[in-house]
């Protein structure tokens, strides 16, 4: 559509701050089973226009609801009541979630219509499977299932109401701050049902500094001091974390994680139905959503690939939901960028060249590190690399199967193999903070397992007659590696081992229990 390409030419924080300003004006109200739709929108409509609206299902119907003008707000809140503290007492925050309901139902239940709710979360694999199947060609596959999994319109909406309204509460002790997502929810690679990153931002705070510098004197704010800024980190991210505790209707789970590396609070948004990790303003994560924006929109064969080799990943028990030493999405996303720099010519450039492409404004030096690239995607030029997803997903697997892993690392810096640094089995250069290797969690027989995998992978690819699979029926092409292996003929597996180290053969072996342990791992850690 039209308007697609359009957002797709804005900058990264042009779109953040349009989509930031539109949660402003949003409400999410919780409604009844049996409900009008057109009555609902014509009692809204008194206190003001309405942008956009739509329906979808988290226990029970929800509305979401965005005027046009921010007034509007006001003047439906002052529309509505308390609820009474029969049962319950009730905390006297008032958010922007609302419940409506019918007087007497009875009467209105002639009237209701079905109303269209959008879906928020993507279908499970095995139907995936079954619509892979009619496509026509591996490309069409692959766009498929980007479809299926991207996040729509409407939650990436919903994604920026759950930072909005956690902002509300920020507000009451910082009022200059915001609350932004980051990540997967923002840089064209989340897909439904992944987590939110949120973190919470002062940005104000140097904003102020540049205003005093005419007159004789200066003047400052008295503020609190605190020996380091993590202590401080610490000390806001637990009152917040309280606050959304006692106070935030619908925020559960809440837990406190102050010790991490980068201190988060962790909870449950039931409204929004999204799991929340909130964090303290952190501009190097915000410079890798960017980058990956931008490489996301320059190519629709992307987002495309990165999709499809991350289901892949996830059916083979590569990566998983609970941290440990498998490779994480982000590496993953990482090396899918890293193969496209080298095709030949490059469908993407290397993040040198988008850091010559930067002007002034993109110049952006954080804590000693040079994270400058271009923002204006237009000053981009588009690839002269022609090749179809069903080469580049064939070559992805052949490329990484045959890897030295031993001897290389991984540099989207540079857009090439250099030698490691330090003896971690997969090193992936972070490309910020040019000292960290992104997958230092990775251990030896997990790496091992990924080689196994995209080996067979690449073979099932090179080897299959497709026509012969589609007449039978049978998963073909994308919709063949989806399957886990072993479980369609498992002798066929076997001969393919015999080149392999016993160590690697018995890794596998462990890795194919780990996947039901894995289960068993994520049902304790709950």
């Amino acid at each position: 559509s039209d308007a697609e390409v359009n957002s797709r030419k804005k900058t990264f924080t042009e779109v953040q701050r349009e989509r930031s300003e539109q949660a402003e004006r949003t409400v999410l109200i919780k409604c009844p089973p049996k409900l009008n739709e057109k009555k609902l929108l014509q009692y809204l409509s008194s206190h003001g226009n309405i942008n956009s609206h739509f329906f979808f299902e988290n226990r029970g119907i929800h509305a979401l609801i965005e005027f046009s003008e921010k007034d509007s707000l006001a003047s439906l809140q002052d529309a509505i009541r308390i609820p009474s503290a029969a049962e319950h007492h009730v905390v006297p925050f008032k958010s922007r979630l609302f419940t409506f309901t019918l007087k007497n139902p009875a009467s209105q239940a002639a009237e209701e219509t079905p109303v269209h709710l959008s879906p928020q979360s993507h279908i499970p694999v095995k139907e995936l499977i079954q619509k892979l199947c009619h496509a026509d060609s591996i490309s069409s596959q692959m766009y498929i299932l980007l479809n299926e999994y991207q996040l729509t319109e409407e939650n990436i909406k919903l994604r920026f109401l759950a930072c909005s309204l956690v902002r509300d509460f920020a507000r009451a002790y910082f009022p200059d701050s915001s609350v932004k997502p980051f990540g997967s929810s923002v840089n064209t690679f989340g897909k439904l049902g992944c987590d939110v990153d949120m973190f919470l931002d002062f940005c104000d705070v140097q904003k102020h500094s540049t205003k005093m510098k005419k007159g004789p004197f200066e003047m400052e704010y008295q503020m609190k001091r605190l020996p380091s800024e993590r202590l401080a980190t610490q000390k806001i991210l637990s009152v917040i974390g309280d606050c959304l505790d006692n106070f935030g209707p619908g925020c559960v789970s809440i837990q406190k994680i102050l010790n991490a590396r980068c201190p988060l609070v962790k909870f449950s948004h039931q409204p929004t139905g999204f799991q929340c990790d909130l964090s303290v303003s952190n501009s190097i994560a915000i410079r890798s959503s960017e980058l990956l924006y931008i490489y996301g929109c320059l190519d629709s064969r992307v987002r495309a690939l990165v999709f499809s080799v991350r289901c892949w990943a996830r059916v083979h028990g590569l990566t998983n939901s609970v941290p440990g030493t498998w490779i994480t999405n982000f590496s993953l996303t990482m090396m899918v960028m890293f193969f496209l720099q080298k095709r030949s010519p490059p469908i993407i450039p290397t993040l040198d060249q988008l850091k010559e492409l930067a002007d002034e404004k993109d110049k952006h030096v954080i804590g000693g590190y040079d994270c400058s690239f271009v923002s204006d995607i237009s000053k981009i030029k588009p690839t002269k690399n022609t090749e179809t997803l069903d080469v580049l997903l064939g070559d992805f697997f052949e490329y990484f199967g045959n890897f030295d892993f031993r001897k290389n690392s991984i540099n989207l810096r540079k857009g090439k193999e250099v030698n490691k640094p330090e003896s971690s089995p997969l090193y992936i250069w972070n490309p910020f903070e040019q000292d960290l290797n992104i997958s230092k969690n990775v251990n030896q027989p997990q790496l091992e397992k990924f080689v196994a995998m995209a080996r067979e992978s690449a073979w099932i690819l090179q080897k299959e007659e497709k026509p012969q699979r589609m007449i039978n029926k049978e998963p073909w092409g994308l919709a063949a590696l989806l399957i886990p292996f072993g479980k369609s003929n498992p002798s066929k597996m076997k001969n393919r081992m015999k080149g392999m180290g016993s160590e690697t053969i018995r890794t596998l072996l462990d890795s194919l229990k780990l996947s039901n342990a894995s289960t068993l791992q994520k049902a304790v850690g709950k």
